[in-house]
């Protein structure tokens, strides 16, 4: 099949969807191995890579990237028919998969008419099918209460109820396990056995966490959703935050190191998914606050100053001298949809409170 980066400039026009699919009829009557694989698997990636790459020069979507063996295992089946799902009884249910047939799978929740499904493997090996299905949102409770929920480092979600939420993460034990693992992989001689073993160990450890992340945030999501009508959250760029600091060979970054692991805690504490599943059961629901002095900002009497946050947990304000937590104290700024602009300049006496209630609210 012709391959080409044309999305390049001076590159050629690309093939359409359809002549791709003459080429891959060609290819497969030549080549015994791409015959012995189902054509409405390869058709459906065809169609899958020209729908990316359509979305990507409207501009709605990232550039498409290359899939990495071991990493983005997987194909996907459309114009699933009710009788190719089955359900065998409370635990087990059976789906029919081209060119492989009846595979078992553990039902862990119902299947509510999906029309296409998406067979993948993570780096653990396991095998996971995920059905498409748009999802229910979670009703609101009529109540008019609102939330407000500032995401952090040590705690990973404060609430301004006074609720501090810790993502699950992987015990003491494995832990250890983890980083021992990761020193015997830098030891180890690239392609060999050992490595392979080794590589295949933290992935089941990471694999972990990240289900244990996920299962907080299906939980912690779901409970908001149920327990209050407007969820307010800061209008955190997590991309940027997270991006590298080693810089380049001309201008090296400083405390690489001290960063690389601010982005595996953030990473770790699962910032973007919380909000995605929020969105996902409360649509129309969440509000993001602009995040501007919400730390320093009193939520008792709107003082602004730097001297206010005295610690990573304690906030002190030096005008009315109430102490709470820091993060609850940003939380309840969120939850009143306030935020101080530049105009301000927190710390200057006379400017800082000069316009405490600015509602910079973006849906």
């Amino acid at each position: 099949m012709e391959q080409q980066s044309w999305w390049r400039p001076g590159r050629g026009k690309a093939p359409s969807y359809l002549e791709q699919c003459r080429q891959l009829t060609a290819v497969r009557g030549e080549h015994l191995w791409l015959r012995a694989g189902s054509q409405t698997v390869q058709q459906q990636a065809l169609r899958d890579f020209a729908q990316a790459m359509s979305h990507f020069f409207a501009g709605t979507h990232r550039r498409p990237t290359w899939r990495k063996a071991g990493r983005d295992e997987g194909f996907r089946i459309v114009a699933v028919r009710p009788e190719h799902v089955q359900r065998l009884n409370r635990k087990i249910g059976a789906i029919w998969v081209p060119k492989a047939g009846w595979v078992r799978f553990r039902w862990s929740r119902d299947v509510p008419g999906a029309k296409s499904y998406r067979v993948t493997c993570d780096r653990a090996g396991r095998w996971h099918i995920a059905f498409a299905a748009l999802p229910v949102p979670v009703p609101a409770p009529g109540t008019g209460e609102v939330v407000g929920v500032d995401r952090g480092v040590v705690v990973s979600a404060a609430l301004s109820t006074g609720e501090l939420l810790r993502a699950q993460r992987l015990s003491a034990g494995r832990q250890r396990r983890l980083a021992l693992l990761q020193r015997k992989l830098a030891r180890s001689q690239p392609g060999s056995c050992r490595r392979k073993a080794t590589r295949h160990a933290i992935a089941r450890l990471k694999a972990r966490e990240a289900d244990l992340r996920k299962d907080w945030c299906e939980k912690v999501s779901t409970d908001l959703a149920r327990r209050f009508d407007v969820i307010r959250v800061e209008d955190l760029r997590i991309q940027d935050m997270t991006r590298s600091a080693k810089g380049s060979l001309g201008q090296p970054g400083r405390n690489v190191a001290a960063k690389a692991g601010l982005n595996r805690e953030i990473m770790r504490s699962g910032w973007g998914l919380l909000v995605r599943r929020l969105e996902d059961k409360a649509p129309g629901r969440i509000q993001k606050v602009t995040s501007a002095y919400t730390s320093q900002r009193c939520s008792e009497c709107g003082h602004v100053a730097a001297g206010n946050r005295k610690s990573q947990a304690v906030f002190a304000c030096l005008a009315c001298a109430v102490t709470l937590n820091a993060d609850v104290n940003a939380a309840r700024n969120i939850a009143a949809g306030h935020a101080v602009t530049a105009r301000g300049r927190p710390g200057l006496p006379g400017r800082a409170n000069r316009e405490p209630h600015l509602p910079l609210l973006s849906a």
